[in-house]
């Protein structure tokens, strides 16, 4: 079920430009007239950039940590209050379903996801709470707004606290709602969940404190560079965490706990973690920014005119010029001339993954086998 979220309030700012049309970001503001210096802005001094066409749901109940932790790819039974993560919803194959996440706060589990998957990953929730003390529901009434740059730390004051959060840590503010670090898509990241209608307040008074405004274009041209994958755009029907870069540990920055199982797709992730490796790989590509055309997501990337691949995420960077994502063979090597779409690319070699050492279950066969 694909749902096109509610314009932003934020869009009446001035200068504010929509997002592409016909997608989900076309709710909030894309830019303000300047993209490249509102990145600039994110990423050396201290940007506030519009998410809220982000879905945010709530789980209420005693068993809401001990009931997700049974069937999502994330450790969370022992979540501490205060404490965050990233989490995936996998089908029976290993395959993505979703990527949240998800913060426990004062005995309520808050959850956001892409606006147009939330429905979806509510309805599937519901159906799995059978006698659990647990209650997923939806929080139309909050919203999500980001704050990128080393300077968020000026920004103290106006936003009612002492001391920031530890990445996935969050605390409360005043008011109502929370601030959450992330380690993503800069080393200083933050997010306010807060009430969908103290949004145009937490901007003009965050905006009069110092912070930037800055479009979802920032937010996305930053984290393509740093190589974070966006659900539905960088990943297709057939993409598993291994391909995504989303294996790993709440201590980890993954959203997938290796040291779990009894999950739905567990088999999978331990199979390919231990005996495989992923048929591709998530990938930084450089673009021909002379070319006329530009690829779409969805376009291959062909090698030779063999197709090894797919585009994901593309966006023009401050300083790299157009740039994108794309999912790749795991065997094409850094060095092949590819094409994306219409458009000359190439892989940043820095992006491609280290996985040259052997995995611990194919060391145990080789073993048994007297190699």
């Amino acid at each position: 079920m694909s749902v096109v979220p509610p314009s932003s309030p934020l869009l009446t700012v001035a200068g504010a430009v929509a997002g592409p049309p016909d997608t989900p970001d076309a709710a909030v503001a894309w830019h303000y007239g300047d993209p490249f210096a509102e990145q600039k802005a994110a990423a050396e001094r201290v940007a506030l950039i519009d998410r809220s066409h982000r879905f945010v749901a709530s789980i209420s109940g005693r068993e809401r940590l001990t009931w997700l932790h049974t069937i999502s790819s994330q450790h969370i039974a022992a979540l501490a209050d205060g404490r965050s993560a990233e989490n995936l919803d996998l089908d029976l194959n290993g395959r993505v379903l979703h990527h949240f996440v998800l913060t426990d706060l004062d005995g309520t589990l808050w959850i956001d996801t892409e606006g147009e998957r939330g429905p979806a990953l509510l309805e599937f929730l519901r159906k799995m709470v059978f006698w659990a003390d647990a209650k997923p529901q939806a929080e139309p009434d909050h919203a999500v707004l980001s704050l990128l740059g080393p300077r968020v730390r000026e920004l103290r004051a106006a936003l009612g606290i002492e001391d920031l959060p530890e990445v996935y840590a969050a605390t409360p503010l005043p008011g109502g709602g929370f601030l959450r670090r992330m380690p993503w898509p800069t080393d200083d990241s933050y997010d306010l969940v807060i009430p969908r209608a103290e949004l145009a307040a937490w901007w003009s008074r965050l905006t009069a404190a110092g912070a930037e405004p800055a479009g979802l274009w920032a937010f996305e041209a930053l984290r393509v560079a740093a190589l974070r994958p966006r659900i539905g755009v960088d990943t297709d029907d057939r993409t598993i965490p291994h391909e995504a870069r989303w294996i790993g540990g709440v201590t980890e920055f993954g959203a997938v706990h290796l040291d779990k199982g009894c999950y739905r797709g567990q088999e999978t992730v331990a199979r390919v973690h231990n005996l495989g490796k992923p048929p591709r790989q998530l990938v930084l590509l450089h673009l021909d920014g002379s070319a006329d055309a530009r690829p779409v997501t969805g376009d291959p990337v062909t090698a030779g005119g063999r197709t090894v691949g797919r585009v994901g995420t593309i966006v023009d960077h401050f300083e790299w010029g157009p740039i994108a994502l794309a999912l790749v063979k795991r065997t094409i090597p850094a060095d092949t001339a590819l094409e994306a779409g219409p458009m000359a690319a190439s892989i940043d070699p820095d992006s491609l993954p280290t996985d040259d050492q052997p995995q611990a279950g194919r060391v145990a066969v080789d073993k048994l086998r007297g190699r």
